[in-house]
């Protein structure tokens, strides 16, 4: 990949990823920090890295990135659970986007990412295989059981409009 390669591709693909992340860690600075990193990556590794499957390779460092942001952040947030006293108040959102998106909160950090790379930027199965390292099969079954986990969440009698 050249240079001129490398600037296309962070003009092609940069919202592309950024959308992505904020999607699933809803936490804008994180997430740009690991878009950051991973066009970092993927310019130390340019000369490895084919121009076609520039996307492909971009959004599985950022993916990978994010898995071990959330893994962190869930292991620091486990440690404020416990001192705090656990009573929480949770209402039910009146509007839309609001329950769609605490449906997708719902959803372990795997079948989100699923649902967000195929339901929101359209990859492939098999696109989608390769960026989280599950084989077709395993994205199919996982991808089938957050849809249906969301639906369950959405036409329960609390969240019907």
């Amino acid at each position: 990949m050249t240079e001129r390669e490398y600037n296309d591709c962070v003009n092609l693909y940069a919202d592309n990823v950024f959308r992505f992340i904020i999607k699933n860690i809803r936490h804008e600075e994180d997430a740009r920090d690991i878009v950051q990193t991973a066009f970092e990556k993927m310019w130390r590794n340019r000369d490895t890295v084919e121009t076609e499957k520039s996307k492909s390779y971009l959004f599985t460092i950022a993916y990978n990135q994010m898995i071990d942001h959330l893994r962190k952040t869930k292991r620091v947030s486990l440690k404020e659970d416990f001192s705090t006293d656990g009573r929480t108040q949770e209402q039910p959102a009146p509007q839309m986007r609001q329950t769609l998106q605490t449906a997708l909160n719902r959803l372990n950090e795997t079948q989100r990412s699923l649902v967000m790379l195929k339901d929101y930027e359209g990859y492939s199965y098999e696109e989608i295989g390769q960026i989280t390292g599950l084989n077709e099969s395993q994205v199919k079954v996982y991808l089938h059981r957050a849809r249906v986990s969301l639906k369950n969440y959405l036409v329960s009698p609390e969240n019907v409009m």
